[in-house]
């Protein structure tokens, strides 16, 4: 039987303004098939705009049953945007963090998570007056503390926010959203962690 994953996240999940096949769940799944692993194409729960209230809401609606070999997950972009407070997206997220482990059939060890990228380097923060240091700051108030719940619950941290820092120029067409080619440079930092993940789910 193939390998199964499932994505949860918003709109830099479901990739805002790319094609399908440019999604990063997407090219990490082709490269992994590229390896050899026998990865069936991911299923995606994502929204553009979702905050992690948002994204458990639809996980209770969505009913996925457990285990999946590897689940993702990237989220909070949207609770930083609309001003919420990290200490509120500690909670939410670290129970999302959970739930992610038990869709995962209670293996945190196949749980990915992805740092969130730094939107105030786009031309939409730029021209619309926003604050970029301010921006910068609170996202890696919010990476922290994504960092330090995934790494105590035993999940694996994938952090890509220096790669939208380094490459502020790969952009879809609305000035905000990573293009295809920023998604695949996410897949490509993602890729050795999945690939530890399957294996070991292939040989199980």
């Amino acid at each position: 039987m193939p390998l199964t994953y499932l994505a949860l996240g918003d709109s830099y999940t479901i990739g805002e303004s790319v094609p399908a096949e440019g999604r990063w769940p997407m090219q990490l799944a082709a490269a992994l098939r590229g390896e050899g692993l026998p990865l069936a194409e991911p299923a995606i729960l994502a929204t553009t705009g979702w905050t992690t209230d948002e994204l458990s809401a639809a996980m209770d609606e969505a009913g996925f049953a457990p285990p999946w070999d590897l689940v993702s997950l990237l989220i909070g972009v949207n609770n930083q945007y609309r001003g919420r407070d990290v200490g509120e997206y500690r909670g939410e997220f670290h129970r999302l963090l959970e739930r992610a482990a038990a869709l995962a059939g209670e293996r945190p060890d196949r749980v990915l998570v992805l740092s969130i990228p730094d939107w105030g380097v786009t031309p939409f923060a730029r021209d619309s007056g926003r604050d970029i240091a301010r921006i910068a700051a609170e996202l890696d108030a919010y990476n922290a503390t994504a960092r330090e719940e995934t790494l105590r619950l035993g999940a694996r941290w994938v952090d890509i926010t220096p790669i939208s820092r380094q490459h502020p120029a790969l952009l879809a067409g609305d000035g905000l959203h990573p293009s295809a080619a920023q998604y695949a440079l996410w897949a490509e930092a993602a890729l050795p962690a999945a690939r530890a993940m399957l294996a070991a789910a292939s040989a199980a």
